[in-house]
């Protein structure tokens, strides 16, 4: 299966990319193109794409509109990265291994690629043409609107700034970070889902709810894990930002042995959650889990 995973997320990273190369297009005004280019294309693990197209795969969903749904929560990803590494946000300068947009370019254009680059998401969600039918493309863009909006991403890192130097208690960490990185993670999986050409048993659809909520929380206590652990060069990020800016994180609340226990407990969640689903096609998935809390960046 490792052998195999490999070769299925090489060939599906390779088809994310080209897309975007495609639909993210240089030609913009002012330079602004170049930006957009610059923040979405050529980095990053494509985490949140493979679990579009591996859910769509596990319920034989529209090819098309599984591609279109993976760069669409990419190209939300990145404008979100983007906004959360200005200095009005987390202040960083290093974001895959290269300056952060705002050092780069400047604070006005990095402010007006995020926008940009949010708008293009929701762009690529709704085709002209018969190859997404026109309810899959409403149920597509509604998902992701819910997962970056107030209610989501947007809504979590509102926690997360006003959270600075304050102790949170496990349910208030776990709600903000099921918000600001958990919610667009399961709707990864949920915009996967909802590329099937039918609707899918109750059960299944609870089994890969429960997927993508397990798999959403151990990223982000993973996350905080290797932000103790880890190394800028190996992140490709600033190591030990959190502690330096005294934010609550799952290794600061818990400590480190006793959040990396957590995340071995989530994998087995989403593990478990997928042999309930009564899908066959969940190999990927399976691997997707192990990818999250193996991970070393």
């Amino acid at each position: 299966m490792s052998a195999d995973f490999s070769t299925w997320a090489r060939h599906q990273r390779e088809r994310v990319e080209a897309a975007l190369a495609d639909w993210v297009s240089a030609d913009a005004p002012a330079s602004l193109g170049v930006a957009m280019r610059y923040a979405a294309l050529g980095g990053g693990k494509r985490l949140r794409a493979l679990l579009v197209l591996a859910a769509a795969e596990a319920v034989q969903g529209n090819a098309d509109a599984a591609l279109r749904a993976a760069c669409a929560v990419e190209l939300i990803h990145a404008y979100s990265l983007v906004h959360d590494d200005m200095p009005c946000m987390d202040d960083d300068v290093l974001r895959r291994g290269k300056p952060t947009v705002h050092v780069k370019f400047g604070q006005a254009q990095a402010l007006l690629a995020g926008d940009a680059l949010q708008a293009l998401a929701f762009e690529c969600l709704l085709p002209v043409g018969p190859q997404v039918p026109a309810a899959m493309q409403a149920a597509l863009a509604r998902l992701l609107a819910r997962a970056a909006g107030a209610q989501g991403m947007a809504g979590g890192q509102a926690i997360d700034l006003a959270s600075v130097g304050k102790p949170l208690s496990e349910a208030e960490l776990r709600h903000m970070h099921q918000l600001k990185t958990g919610a667009l993670l399961q709707a990864s999986v949920a915009m996967g889902v909802a590329c099937a050409p039918q609707v899918l048993p109750a059960a299944a659809q609870a089994a890969l709810h429960d997927f993508g909520a397990a798999v959403g929380l151990a990223f982000q206590v993973v996350d905080d894990i290797l932000d103790v652990t880890g190394d800028a060069q190996a992140l490709g990020k600033t190591a030990g930002k959190d502690a330096q800016a005294d934010k609550p994180t799952y290794v600061s609340l818990l400590g480190l042995a006793p959040a990396q226990a957590l995340a071995e407990r989530l994998r087995t969640q989403a593990h478990s959650a997928l042999d309930a689903s009564g899908l066959r096609e969940v190999g990927a998935l399976h691997a997707l889990a192990d990818q999250v809390v193996q991970r070393t960046h």
